[in-house]
């Protein structure tokens, strides 16, 4: 706002008052943008959003480092708080927005990151006790709500302070006597600063020729990562645990210089409802990949090709601490083909699985292609020796490229079976 030229370098009275009004003016605005920050409380506005994105993870004996329950202990945590939301580092959410739309999305709309940071902004008042939401109610140590049944290891397994552990499997046996229907399914780790990673499989009675000790990998159950929900399938749907199976945990122990025991176990939530599709896990991997010493974006590719009619579910790319990005995309047999899911920075960190809010129809012969890239050089922080040529392995400095994704398939209505 010009005020015009100054006679003789002097204010006029006309100036001081136009500069007496502006002020004011200014004044009042800022004490309006100040009200408005600090009507934003706790109570009313920020614990209603915590409740919806935060606190799956950041309540005790859960896997984020602190509990954010309440406000004393949000409080010492508001400038960081604030910090992770505008970055969207937090909630975890790796996919790109362009490419599908997922019922799991954790991330915050820009309305809630505003809320937040007017509140920090405004010195993170409290509020009135009365505006706080209804408090949500968890059952202590599983997401999935009580567990029908829970299976344990057999023993403790006890972890050394050192070295290398190299992948265990143990064999749990189920006992059913009929077949199960499981909805939802939950690992819970016995120690969690040793427990890396566990996949808990279906190994089903053994049929005549096959080795006994063989693990269906394919026929996996659910899994337990860092970042990791709990499988939950939509009503209708449920994983089948056939009768004399045996549960196999697949356990990645991880030294941290203290040893310890884990006794680490699943809780399955059967199906009350008829049950119409069979749940079925699969995978487009490749294994034959050799990943130069130094090389910034190495290309690994895989594919899978539906053989009938099938509704892709969800989808986990699957790589270690060289993982750069992964995307998949469907491939149609009239040549069409778009991009289903896009991670453009990968981070060995979180291993999310992206749930479709609508099943992806792939006709037979449809192709889901996967392509990943690796950062093996100098410039990947994680990286835990660039001067190395990567190979697939186990172990976090190996490699792995898994696209994994669950489906059902559109001929099976085990419905108009029964």
């Amino acid at each position: 706002m010009g005020f015009g030229p100054i006679r003789g370098g002097v204010l006029t009275h006309r100036h001081l008052q136009l500069l007496a009004l502006t002020l004011a003016a200014a004044a009042t605005l800022s004490a309006a943008t100040k009200e408005k920050t600090g009507s934003v409380t706790y109570s009313k506005d920020v614990a209603p959003i915590f409740n919806r994105r935060c606190i799956e993870c950041h309540r005790p004996r859960e896997v984020a480092p602190m509990s954010l329950l309440n406000y004393k202990e949000i409080r010492p945590w508001a400038a960081a708080i604030k910090e992770k939301v505008i970055t969207r580092a937090m909630p975890p959410w790796l996919a790109d927005p362009i490419y599908g739309q997922f019922k799991n999305d954790r991330r915050m709309s820009q309305a809630e990151i505003d809320t937040i940071v007017a509140w920090v902004n405004g010195s993170a008042p409290e509020g009135r006790p009365q505006d706080l939401p209804k408090p949500l109610e968890f059952l202590e140590g599983w997401g999935i709500g009580k567990p029908d049944m829970v299976f344990s290891l057999l023993e403790e397994v006890d972890v050394p302070a050192e070295g290398v552990v190299p992948y265990k499997y143990y064999k749990v046996p189920s006992n059913f006597t009929e077949d199960k229907w499981v909805e939802a399914a939950e690992i819970r780790a016995g120690n969690r600063a040793l427990v890396h990673h566990v996949i808990v499989f279906i190994q089903e009675p053994v049929n005549a020729g096959q080795p006994s000790d063989s693990v269906v990998k394919d026929n996996l159950l659910v899994g337990f990562a860092p970042g990791e929900q709990p499988k939950v399938y939509e009503p209708g749907t449920a994983k089948l645990v056939k009768a004399g199976s045996t549960f196999m945990f697949q356990m990645h122990y991880t030294p941290n210089g203290k040893a310890g025991a884990d006794k680490t176990c699943v809780g399955l939530r059967f199906a009350k409802e008829p049950v119409n599709k069979r749940a079925l896990t699969g995978k487009a991997l490749t294994m034959n990949f050799a990943i130069p010493a130094g090389d910034p974006n190495y290309e690994v590719k895989s594919s899978w090709t539906a053989k009938e009619d099938t509704r892709i579910r969800s989808f986990m790319p699957h790589m270690h601490l060289r993982g750069k990005d992964f995307q998949y995309t469907a491939v149609y047999p009239d040549g069409r083909s778009e991009v289903v899911l896009s991670v453009p920075r990968y981070d060995f960190n979180w291993q999310l699985v992206y749930t479709l809010k609508e099943p992806l129809f792939l006709p037979k012969g449809s192709r889901l292609d996967c392509v990943a890239h690796f950062d093996n050089s100098p410039n990947n922080k994680f990286n835990p020796d660039p001067t190395k040529l990567v190979r697939w392995g186990d172990q976090t400095w190996e490699e792995m490229m898994i696209g994994w994704f669950d489906f059902t398939l559109d001929s099976q209505n085990l419905l108009s079976q029964r």
